[in-house]
């Protein structure tokens, strides 16, 4: 024996479905007849149950309201069963009325969809039909001109800095430190660069170098005093001996 297969369509709830089986059997909402509706629904409860589908507690409530209006409505007096039956209808027809609105608002929603209108051809005019000031022109001109110019390098400014330095000779600087030490037996080594001029202090380093590297002079060996190399030396040189050494 072949095993019954059925299609059954998912409704959102019990409502759903006495209007699928209103319009389906041709019944009229307005008047409708509960032994048929009934009958027509605890088929549907009954092929869920067989295809093993899982029955929401809603369906089978509206089952039970269903069989409780029938039973009324066999009752000699039937005056509940009357309004009982006119409640139902006017839910499902309010509900009938909620659904076609939420499918006319369907069909207006676009979703994301994107619309936009199909590109248009511009005319353009390539040709200039302005009349400026020749003025204006010329200014802009200049500027445009001026801007596009390499910019030069201002000889006079980058010579300024260097012409304007003092040039102190290593010459001055060694007739300095002979008539310090002519003076005084030995000087401290950092009495020879209390000058503010960076040009003096070199010409000092290199006046002492030098006469470090003739013997004139020489250095202690903790490196703070200086003085003659030979104390005869001292005794046996003027002032204005070296001045005509070094001039």
């Amino acid at each position: 024996m072949s095993k019954l297969n059925f299609k059954l369509e998912i409704f959102e709830g019990p409502l759903d479905l006495l209007l699928s089986l209103i319009s389906k059997h041709k019944l009229n909402i307005n008047d409708i007849e509960i032994s048929i509706l009934l009958e027509q629904y605890l088929d549907y409860i009954q092929k869920m149950k067989m295809a093993d589908l899982e029955i929401a507690s809603e369906f089978l409530e509206m089952a039970a309201h269903l069989v409780y209006i029938k039973t009324v409505s066999l009752l000699p007096r039937h005056e509940e069963s009357k309004e009982l039956k006119k409640e139902l209808e006017g839910r499902l027809l309010e509900y009938k009325l909620c659904k076609e609105i939420a499918n006319n608002l369907n069909g207006v929603y676009q979703g994301t969809d994107v619309f936009v209108r199909k590109p248009q051809q511009i005319s353009v005019d390539k040709e200039y039909n302005l009349v400026h000031n020749k003025e204006i022109l010329l200014k802009a001109y200049l500027m445009n001109f001026n801007k596009n110019r390499p910019e030069l390098p201002k000889i006079q400014n980058s010579f300024s800095e260097i012409v304007s330095k003092r040039m102190v000779p290593v010459t001055s600087r060694i007739l300095f430190v002979l008539k310090k030490l002519y003076k005084n037996d030995k000087v401290a080594y950092n009495e020879f660069f209390s000058c503010s001029d960076r040009s003096e202090m070199v010409a000092t380093f290199l006046a002492l170098l030098e006469l470090i590297k003739s013997r004139r002079i020489v250095v202690s060996d903790d490196n703070k005093f200086v003085y003659f190399n030979n104390q005869t030396d001292v005794e046996e040189i003027d002032e204005n001996d070296i001045d005509k050494e070094y001039n």
